[in-house]
């Protein structure tokens, strides 16, 4: 009898759960499955934020009634709006009613560089302007004893604070405006009224704040 030849044995099946293709799809499934919840988490999570209560105007100390504190979820904004209000705190740009208080935009007295001065405008104004309004101040030189020279831009970018009740300065077509002025242009502006030159007030381009 002719010997039987033995069975090939034969490689053994891989186990499935050993494929590495599928180890892969299964980390990069949890890595994208962690993704989410983290941005879904992020967009959640709530943090303190200043909105102005009223029109904060460029110049001006903001008392804690001026601002209120609400949680609103920001994510990646989170540092780009002022989180808390400090006493003694100064706006260095004006933020209109309603809008959430950028970074930046309050300071502190010692860090501002602009003022507030009552400016008397020979001409009337617009009714339009308001507290925030962006407006350039033109002073006509007094020449001789009753000209004036061209009227030139003595501040090319101021903003109004308000306006001052004066009964006379109203009565002769012109009105007081408080209007806040950078620092470095205070000594042209008060050397301007002291010569008594007509000083004008006027709407800048795109004059809101």
């Amino acid at each position: 009898m002719g010997r039987m030849n033995a069975p090939v044995p034969r490689p053994r099946a891989r186990s499935a759960w050993l494929d590495p293709r599928l180890l892969i799809g299964i980390v990069l499934v949890a890595a994208s499955i962690t993704g989410v919840w983290l941005v879904v988490t992020a967009a959640r999570q709530s943090s303190p934020a200043l909105i102005a209560a009223r029109t904060i105007v460029a110049g001006e100390t903001v008392s804690s009634g001026d601002v209120r504190v609400v949680d609103m979820a920001l994510g990646a904004l989170d540092d780009v709006y002022t989180q808390a209000w400090e006493p003694g705190a100064v706006a260095v740009r004006t933020i209109p009613a309603g809008e959430l208080v950028p970074a930046g935009a309050l300071a502190t007295a010692e860090d501002v560089r602009t003022t507030t001065v009552v400016v008397p405008s020979s001409t009337g104004v617009p009714a339009s302007l308001a507290p925030g309004s962006r407006v350039e101040v033109w002073v006509a030189p007094r020449e001789g004893d009753d000209g004036y020279a061209a009227p030139r831009i003595l501040i090319a970018d101021a903003t109004i604070a308000g306006v001052v009740d004066d009964d006379a300065l109203i009565s002769s077509g012109g009105i007081s405006l408080e209007v806040v002025v950078p620092r470095s242009d205070i000594a042209s502006l008060l050397g301007a009224l002291a010569d008594e030159g007509l000083i004008s007030v006027v709407p800048a381009a795109g004059g809101a704040g």
